[in-house]
């Protein structure tokens, strides 16, 4: 089920856009992503959206200044700032140019979808439920309490566990790049993330060992893909 919130997304780090993109649209968010200002300001006076978030430091046209000019065509569409800068004097400038919220790099993705929530509400679009209870193999998912249920096995998963196998669930038998998992649960992509990552993979991998049907699967280089064979 999808939402029918439609996000403009401004972020010049190639990379990180594509992550929070993928993240934005896992949860049911329409995104359409813009590297720099001023294809920003376009694609914004082409479609009809319900919220922006904008980085601030971009080339040819920051967000503080596009986030002025959208507000000249749209006094109400929430704006979520990013920005690496924590100053107090930067926030009240992001303010100050018709900002609403304001995220500091790096973030989790926890965070920046509970603001995105929140700032939805304003413009009455609520993203749909998220599926609580997920079918995997002989397992069951129980994704409010995190349990992970078998006919011969029960665990109760950490919320870092929890957070990794929603990710990989949500894109079941596609690969999920290993930044996306540090990014939305870590909020970070360096070396020992990456470290604290790898070992809750192969917890995750234990606890489904009772079904030979079931793998976590590494693509050397690229990232993760949970791997569900059919019965």
């Amino acid at each position: 089920m999808k939402s029918k919130a439609k996000i403009l997304l401004v972020e010049d780090d190639t990379n990180l856009g594509f992550v929070i993109s993928d993240q934005l649209k896992s949860e049911g968010y329409q995104v359409s992503l813009c590297t720099n200002g001023m294809d920003g300001h376009m694609r914004f006076s082409e479609d009809e959206f319900h919220m922006c978030i904008f980085d601030v430091m971009m080339p040819k046209k920051d967000g503080f200044t596009l986030a002025r000019e959208i507000r000249t065509m749209n006094q109400d569409i929430p704006i979520l700032f990013l920005t690496a800068k924590a100053m107090t004097e930067d926030k009240i400038a992001g303010f100050n140019a018709g900002g609403d919220d304001y995220l500091t790099k790096p973030f989790s993705f926890d965070e920046l979808s509970v603001r995105v929530k929140a700032l939805l509400k304003r413009v009455n679009i609520q993203d749909e439920p998220e599926q609580k209870i997920v079918h995997i193999g002989t397992y069951v998912f129980d994704t409010e309490n995190f349990t992970l249920k078998h006919p011969e096995f029960e665990k109760t998963l950490t919320k870092k566990e929890a957070m990794v196998l929603k990710i990989l669930c949500k894109f079941k038998n596609a690969v999920v790049p290993r930044e996306n998992i540090l990014t939305a649960v870590w909020g970070q992509d360096d070396y020992f993330a990456g470290r604290s990552m790898d070992v809750f993979i192969t917890k995750l991998r234990k606890y489904f060992s009772m079904d030979p049907k079931i793998a976590i699967s590494n693509i050397h280089g690229i990232g993760f893909k949970l791997e569900v064979l059919p019965e």
